[in-house]
């Protein structure tokens, strides 16, 4: 069984967010670092190279395999910012509809920058999220 590649480092978030090249992107990564600090009450960690997390759970799939995940979490990439709302987006289809301008996968939820969106609506889905109960927590 293989091994979850991507883990809690020593890099400090900060940091990372310091040496992004987009000063619109990096203003957002500031923001966000600071919203998720705020709701989450939890000290951001980076999670390989350019993730990052706030808060810890563990899982366990039906295959057997373990592992450990950040509650919420965001990466400021190229393309866009990635947030990571772990518990999925089905009973949050209010909120989204309220958002603004977004797309979303299974987890993740895609915006362009924090201008595009309701950050009041934001803060209430990551809030939700982080205080959900996971089902494969163990």
């Amino acid at each position: 069984m293989s091994e979850l590649k991507t883990k809690p480092t020593l890099m400090e978030p900060k940091t990372f967010i310091d040496g992004l090249s987009d000063e619109k992107k990096r203003n957002d990564a500031d923001a966000l670092l600071t919203i998720m600090s705020d709701i989450t009450q939890q000290k951001p960690t980076m999670w390989g190279d350019s993730l990052i997390g706030f808060g810890q759970y563990k899982y366990q799939y039906a295959s057997g395999r373990k592992g450990e995940w950040f509650r919420v979490g965001f990466s400021p990439r190229k393309q866009n910012i990635t947030l990571y709302i772990m518990n999925g987006f089905s009973q949050y289809q209010h909120l989204l509809e309220r958002l603004g301008k977004h797309k979303t996968g299974k987890s993740c939820l895609y915006i362009n920058k924090l201008s595009d969106i309701d950050v009041d609506v934001l803060k209430q889905m990551i809030a939700l999220s982080f205080q959900a109960r996971f089902d494969s927590e163990i």
